[in-house]
């Protein structure tokens, strides 16, 4: 599994927010739902896409966007159009004065906008709850990614834009595994750019030695690593691990580690029913009480108050 898929394979969409939005101009829609990751992909006409921090950018078909939260945007006709409608959290719709527009603006399934004949159409995926595991790839994303039609082709688009408007038994489970696999696909494409500006965990899966430390880490974290005997298993010397490392990466091994141990019990904690006891043996720690004192050190507030959705802050690197 490469560094991206291993990434994006833990937290997945759930309940993900989709549908398709048809406009005729004039039109303009306020974004504020504060979701960690939206796609846009246009596939009829133009549309701007407008983030509170950043350059516009017009979408065409074929281009896809993701806006990165929680900051807001606009879409609109025009760069100068004042927004009409606003979207909040869970994709709720209303006038700027507070008037609902879900009944007045609906389409059908999972279809939404101002004239069901209009001249623009957008596919918007929205992924509701940031994952753990996704942070160091949100981290490395700008507020706004766009890719034009020309340097991306993706056979998923058509999928998608056939299935969004289907009522189908376990169509929402359908839908969140093809957005997946579209973002997957997206940041794969940004990332390969000869002007990419990649993040040092991507490029490092590249080295013959600190990738393979990596991997180590990633497929293994409960076991009981030291610098030395991930160094023996790289075939080099723990000086040179450490080094080329640090390097690479931008941080140890050992800090690494101990936030991949946390992001992957953070998913645990939010996702399954586990015990913290039985959390805490699955990604390394020797108990409940050891995963506690690290997760409370490193994100601010413990095990059990991460799983009752008490807001994370940034977390902080430390050692295992």
């Amino acid at each position: 599994m490469d560094a991206l898929a291993r990434l994006l394979d833990g937290p997945r969409a759930r309940g993900a927010f989709l549908l398709r939005m048809v406009m005729e101009p004039p039109w303009s829609v306020r974004v504020e739902d504060h979701a960690p990751l939206s796609l846009l992909c246009m596939t009829a006409g133009e549309a701007w896409i407008m983030p509170d921090a950043g350059d516009p950018v017009m979408l065409r078909p074929g281009d896809v966007a993701i806006a990165r939260g929680p900051g807001s945007y606009t879409t609109a006709d025009e760069i100068t159009r004042e927004p009409t409608a606003l979207i909040g959290p869970g994709g709720t719709c209303h006038t700027l004065q507070g008037e609902p527009l879900a009944e007045s603006m609906h389409l059908g399934v999972r279809s939404w906008g101002n004239d069901p004949a209009g001249s623009a159409t957008m596919l918007v995926g929205t992924y509701q709850m940031k994952g753990e595991i996704s942070g160091q790839l949100l981290d490395s994303l700008p507020e706004l990614l766009h890719l034009p039609a020309d340097v991306w082709n993706c056979p998923l688009m058509p999928v998608l834009d056939d299935e969004i408007s289907r009522d189908e038994p376990g169509q929402s489970v359908v839908l969140d595994r093809i957005l997946d696999l579209v973002l997957i696909a997206v940041v794969r494409a940004w990332f390969s750019r000869p002007d990419a500006a990649a993040p040092a965990w991507y490029l490092a899966m590249g080295d013959p030695v600190v990738g393979r430390a990596l991997r180590l880490l990633q497929d293994d974290p409960a076991h009981a690593w030291t610098v030395a005997s991930l160094a023996a298993k790289c075939g080099v010397s723990r000086a040179g691990l450490a080094r080329r490392f640090n390097e690479l990466v931008g941080e140890p091994p050992m800090a690494y580690l101990t936030g991949w141990r946390l992001a992957l019990a953070a998913d645990l904690l939010r996702d399954t029913d586990a015990t913290v006891e039985a959390v805490a043996r699955k990604v390394g720690y020797s108990g409940s009480f050891a995963l506690s004192a690290a997760f409370k050190r490193v994100r601010g507030i413990s095990p059990q108050e991460h799983r009752g959705g008490v807001i994370l802050p940034e977390p902080q690197q430390q050692s295992p």
